[in-house]
């Protein structure tokens, strides 16, 4: 059996929650592979809607699934207790379906002491990150200086934590930051108090366990966060977020050889949306961008935070899906441009130099003020001017949205296999 993956293609907030909660039925695990609570995945059911931060999104499927936060993940303490207990109040057992690895990183209070320290020190050309210790965390990790979930089982735990906070109050002082020590200490009991309902559930070598999974033929869907456009490595960096969002993430953050991966679901919006600082060639700063806006609701799950809107942008999806190697494409809040007379997609860049590129460029990214530095070409196509909300087959979907998704699917060279017509589990076609 191969694990599959399922992860976003644009700059996050594309809806995997959902759809995660929509295809977990069919899978024995759920994975999360890579992020931190500074993801949310928002899943809507029975006129209720849910938030999950760093927990998998099948948590809510029915039957005998196992969630798995893997090692490529940073867990806060405090906030995963919150989130479980929230969980718990809508009956769900958590403690009977999700594992933990020992390998996962912790972040602790002091990372997000370093996380507004260092956004204070970059003025004008911040991140914009939400300021939860997420990049520090994964700075500790690669320089060898974290502190992983399994050292809470450890005898000599305490002098392991001491010794890391201690060296991060020193990097605070060499950076001028003022510390409330009261606060902080405040901060640092709750934060200790939370390890130990995290020591509650079961803390394990993860990556054996899905090996062993895929071995007995159980199907696995490796679950990601944020988008392809915020990886490390391959989004428009400087302004990306600290992890490989990417299909070979799901290998690093599960213990997955590449040969064992089958299917990669590649999610995107009918439209594109960008939250914080960095560059989005194909943003609506008028009366279109709050439009859509408005109607999409488009607002971050767990900041709350208003997203930059924007026209499609198939130059950054083709170069998605060639990095994961996308097998099979979702398409989101298609609902959402239903009343808009013309839609425009762009299929290309005119870059600096006066050149056109339909490839995805370094300079995407290197602005200090985070403007992009391509403008964009687009296609004009018109809308559909149908309520599509109701539609649960595609025969019921309008031609001119189906004309939309064809349009698609020739120019990125994948099809289209699952459309979003709303939030709600319900309000969603499956393509034959």
């Amino acid at each position: 059996m191969k694990a599959d993956i399922l992860l976003g293609l644009q700059w996050g907030d594309e809806g995997k929650g959902k759809i995660v909660d929509v295809l977990a039925p069919d899978y024995d695990i759920v994975a999360r592979f890579q992020g931190g609570p500074n993801a949310g995945h928002t899943l809507e059911f029975d006129g209720h809607k849910h938030v999950l931060r760093s927990i998998p999104s099948g948590v809510f499927a029915k039957g005998a699934i196992t969630n798995v936060i893997g090692n490529g993940v940073v867990l806060d303490p405090v906030l995963f207790r919150k989130e479980a207990a929230e969980l718990e109040a809508d009956g769900v057992d958590l403690h009977s379906i999700l594992k933990i690895s020992k390998k996962a990183h912790l972040i602790m209070p002091t990372h997000r002491l370093l996380d507004a320290a260092g956004e204070a020190s970059m003025g004008s050309g911040k991140i914009g990150t939400t300021g939860k210790g997420i990049g520090p965390t994964y700075s500790d990790k690669i320089s060898r200086h974290g502190v992983r979930v399994g050292d809470i089982l450890a005898d000599d735990f305490d002098s392991m934590y001491a010794s890391a906070r201690d060296a991060h109050f020193r990097t605070l002082a060499n950076m001028g930051a003022e510390v409330d020590r009261a606060a902080f200490d405040k901060n640092e009991t709750e934060w200790l108090d939370a390890l130990e309902y995290l020591r509650s559930f079961e803390l394990s070598d993860t990556e054996h366990y899905i090996n062993r999974a895929l071995n007995d033929d159980l199907s696995v869907l490796c679950e990601g966060a944020q988008g392809t456009m915020l990886d490390i490595d391959f989004g428009s960096y400087p302004f990306v977020t600290s992890s490989n969002t990417v299909a070979a993430g799901a290998c690093t953050g599960l213990g997955l050889a590449p040969g064992r991966i089958g299917r990669v679901y590649g999610i995107f919006k009918a439209y594109c949306t960008r939250v914080g600082s960095g560059p989005f060639p194909t943003e609506l700063f008028d009366a279109t961008g709050e439009e859509i806006r408005s109607i999409g609701h488009e607002y971050g799950a767990v900041t709350g935070r208003e997203r930059r809107c924007g026209w499609l942008d198939l130059v950054a999806l083709r170069y998605a899906v060639m990095i994961n190697g996308a097998t099979n494409l979702i398409m989101m809040k298609s609902d959402v441009l239903d009343t808009f007379e013309h839609i425009k997609v762009c299929t290309a860049y005119r870059l600096p130099d006066g050149t056109v590129t339909d490839e995805f460029p370094f300079c995407v990214g290197r602005n200090a003020a985070g403007v992009a530095d391509v403008e964009p070409i687009y296609d004009t196509l018109p809308g559909w001017l149908t309520d599509i909300s109701a539609a649960r087959k595609e025969s019921e979907l309008p031609q001119t949205f189906r004309d939309y998704i064809r349009y698609i699917e020739e120019r990125v060279g994948v099809p289209v296999s699952i459309i979003s017509v709303g939030p709600d589990r319900e309000q969603t076609i499956i393509r034959e």
